[in-house]
């Protein structure tokens, strides 16, 4: 199964490579919406079954942030967000998966302090130019189990007005619930959760050999940060109703789940 499904998702991506990149060059439409198309027949591929609950923001521009579990966190958000990702600068250089990070228009970012400014400038600058960004405010995957704190620093570009307003900010929740029609447990998380040392390529075909995985996305209300007064707020705030909703989600409680995507 996990030869089959690799091939499928190189027979996918390789012709959609160069058209992709000739859409970014122009900038053309197609850049945003090829997207949308490509990680959901990625997604099928895979078999990640995405069930969602809630609605995007509309119109954009939108900062979504939530919980980061897996690598696999990319395709199903791409799946229903049209949206670009802010992304660690090591992965640029990454063979492969740096040129798909770029094709999706990725910001990159060194989370380092001292780079905090030009970051948030280019972040702004982006979410000007009317594009929805995902950031994952715990800084890095984690295992699935638990939600890491967010860097309030991360939310420093909402404090900007965007066109003369507040940035709007949607909370989004992620959770891998049932494996084969199982449900996860603890046991199985590291399955699909990737953090700390685990080696990309081996973990990545064990992914493929597994069976259907069902992922659910809570996708909270929108707010501002002057609704809640200090990125520090906001940070808090966002952390604890992501945590919530997919802790809700892995006890298969998590209300208003919809169908698939």
């Amino acid at each position: 199964m996990a030869l089959l499904r690799l091939l499928a998702f190189i027979g996918l991506t390789l012709p959609l490579m160069p058209i992709q990149a000739v859409a970014v060059l122009v900038n053309a439409r197609l850049a945003r919406r090829l997207p949308l198309f490509y990680h959901r027949i990625a997604c099928r591929i895979i078999g990640l079954e995405v069930v969602v609950s809630g609605v995007p923001q509309a119109p954009a521009p939108t900062l979504f942030v939530g919980n980061h579990v897996s690598y696999l966190d990319i395709p199903v958000l791409a799946s229903l967000l049209e949206s670009s990702f802010v992304a660690k600068a090591e992965i640029a250089g990454w063979p492969f998966f740096g040129w798909l990070a770029r094709l999706q228009r990725s910001v990159f970012i060194e989370r380092r302090s001292r780079h905090a400014g030009r970051h948030r400038d280019s972040i702004s600058a982006r979410l000007n130019e009317g594009d929805n960004l995902v950031l994952f405010p715990e800084g890095t995957s984690n295992d699935g189990i638990r939600v890491l704190p967010f860097k309030s620093a991360l939310f420093s570009v909402a404090e900007n007005r965007v066109n003369g307003q507040p940035l709007t900010v949607q909370p989004f929740s992620i959770a891998y619930t049932r494996l084969g029609g199982l449900p996860i447990d603890r046991d199985w998380r590291p399955l699909l959760a990737w953090y700390g040392d685990m080696e990309l390529p081996g973990h990545a075909w064990r992914v493929l050999g597994l069976g259907r995985i069902r992922v659910e996305v809570i996708l909270h209300p929108p707010l501002t940060l002057e609704a809640l007064g200090s990125r520090k707020a906001l940070a808090d705030h966002c952390q604890r109703i992501v945590a919530e909703g997919a802790a809700a989600a892995q006890a298969g409680i998590a209300p208003g789940i919809g169908g698939p995507a």
